[in-house]
């Protein structure tokens, strides 16, 4: 048997008119429900109108419009501020603007004592909305259009956080970051000493080469920012050899506002993408300690080179507005005359480098760059020697080389005792344990004695490493170094050598071979 009957109504939504949750019902809505009510069910009018089924049969029983009934929503609770805000809060706004609002809390608390903790949050919501109507203008940030070949930027960041290591001493050290405003081409540079003149020069060239172009401005707050606790002329000087700097290479030199950092945000936005991109490699890598100062420069460089990959086009596309670079690099180097005394050494910058005797009393040359000093002798190249770092209490720093003094020390092995550089004339860490141990076991001629003759052995045998293999064993076992079996260890002692002599045959004996011709070979 076939039933038939009308069937029951469902509710449906047109595409795109779900009614949402939580949202009031307009006047429009209410409109289209009545005006759909006059022909079809409660369900179907709701779902034309948008609003749902519960709405519906409310509406049902209250048809009055909402406009023509809301009302201001008044508080539902007195106003916890309404005591103090007028005339306490409000003047320090404007005597204070930038006072923070838990510093204002934590005074109305002082002067209210049984103010609640929970007002803590209206307070800052009421502050907020003070400031939004009555408080100061504010810096607007103007977004500026890049054009290629135009702007490049130089800062520094400092990269301690890190806690680099080079084969296991903390690295105290900084990053020079150069970028292309446009197409974000980058690079990096390790600086070993402050935000100087050397320290912008080599990393400004050095990326200005790896880019293979110069832009028309160069714009850096780094002068500012090393150069400011400087005496005038000195800051001056600094200042024109900046501008002939950038003469050489056909850019415009240009500085931020002091303390406006985001002048300058092109760059000081990468710093951070650098540093993070950095801290991801050195977790990734499982360690952050290297084996010597090269290695972590690779890094870095395989860390920005990667970078740059991702700018592979838009760089490809800046190079050609570049400006050609110039035959050759621009001194980035600082030079000076010092003058070896009859310590051994000379003193540069609160740091004391010793050289070889034979130069005590001559006037050297000495180029300084941000990781080493190069010296010369008139126009000749004498050595390179790494460059020193002062104490932070204004202590003298010391670049010692014990083959530089080790003849004297033979000499006068006493002098070892009290020495002013002691600590760094050891090469190695086992070396100075081993001279601390000497002089609690021995005393003090004895240790003295023994060590010199240690560190001699080391010179002339060229066993550096061995024999502080060997010190740090005999430490362990705690032995006393033996001289005779070490010497025979690193046999043969370089002074009993024979002295070996080649005699050149005279070029005459060639000419008579070739039958006394002395013409040119056609």
């Amino acid at each position: 048997m076939i039933k038939t009957g009308r069937m029951p109504e469902r509710t449906f939504f047109p595409k795109g008119s779900v009614p949402v949750p939580g949202r009031h019902v307009t006047d429009h809505q209410m409109r289209l429900y009545m005006k759909f009510r006059k022909i079809d069910g409660a369900l179907v009018a709701a779902a034309k109108a948008s609003i749902s089924a519960s709405t519906a049969y409310r509406l049902e029983h209250d048809r009055q419009l909402r406009s023509h009934k809301e009302q201001t929503r008044t508080r539902r609770r007195p106003d916890p501020l309404a005591a103090f805000f007028d005339a306490e809060v409000v003047p320090m706004l404007k005597a204070a603007p930038e006072l923070r609002v838990i510093a204002i809390f934590e005074e109305m608390k002082r002067r209210h004592v049984d103010l609640a903790e929970g007002v803590r949050r209206t307070l800052e919501r009421r502050i907020r909305s003070w400031r939004a109507l009555h408080g100061a203008n504010q810096e607007v940030i103007f977004r500026q259009v890049h054009e290629p070949g135009r702007m490049g930027l130089s800062d520094f960041t400092d990269l301690a956080e890190l806690g680099v290591t080079i084969a296991g001493s903390p690295l105290d050290h900084r990053l020079y970051h150069f970028r292309l405003a446009y197409s974000g081409f980058e690079h990096a540079h390790v600086i070993l000493g402050g935000e100087s003149f050397v320290a912008l020069a080599e990393g400004l060239q050095n990326a200005l080469w790896a880019a293979g172009g110069a832009p028309r401005e160069h714009r850096s707050d780094s002068l500012s920012a090393a150069f400011r606790n400087l005496a005038k002329d000195a800051r001056e000087d600094l200042t024109r050899r900046y501008d002939a700097l950038c003469a050489d290479y056909g850019m415009e030199p240009t500085r931020n506002n002091r303390g406006v950092a985001h002048e300058n945000g092109a760059i000081e936005g990468p710093h951070g993408h650098l540093k993070n991109a950095v801290r991801d490699a050195l977790l990734l890598r499982g360690t952050d300690d290297f084996a010597d100062l090269i290695a972590y420069r690779r890094f870095i460089d395989e860390i920005v080179s990667r970078q740059n990959a991702r700018h592979t086009k838009r760089i490809e596309a800046e190079r050609p507005t570049l400006q050609a670079l110039p035959g050759q690099r621009s001194p980035d180097y600082e030079e000076t005359i010092v003058t070896v005394t009859s310590s051994g050494g000379f003193l540069l910058k609160k740091v004391f480098y010793t050289v070889p005797s034979r130069l005590i009393g001559h006037r050297l040359r000495a180029r300084l760059y941000d990781d080493r000093r190069d010296l010369f002798i008139g126009g000749t190249p004498l050595m390179t020697l790494t460059r020193g770092r002062s104490t932070t209490s204004g202590k003298h720093g010391h670049v010692v080389d014990y083959r530089h003094v080790i003849h004297a020390l033979r000499r006068k092995p006493m002098a070892l005792l009290n020495l002013v550089y002691r600590d760094q004339l050891f090469p190695r860490h086992a070396y100075r344990l081993t001279f601390e141990w000497l002089l609690e076991k021995i005393g003090e001629k004895p240790a003295c004695q023994l060590m010199v003759e240690l560190l001699a052995l080391a010179h002339d045998r060229g066993c550096e490493a061995e024999l502080a293999t060997i010190l740090e064993v005999g430490l362990a076992a705690d032995e006393l170094p033996d001289m005779a079996i070490l010497r025979e260890r690193f046999a043969p002692d370089p002074a009993t050598l024979p002295d070996s002599s080649v005699l050149l045959t005279p070029l005459a004996d060639y000419e008579a071979l070739l039958g006394g011709e002395t013409g040119e070979v056609s």
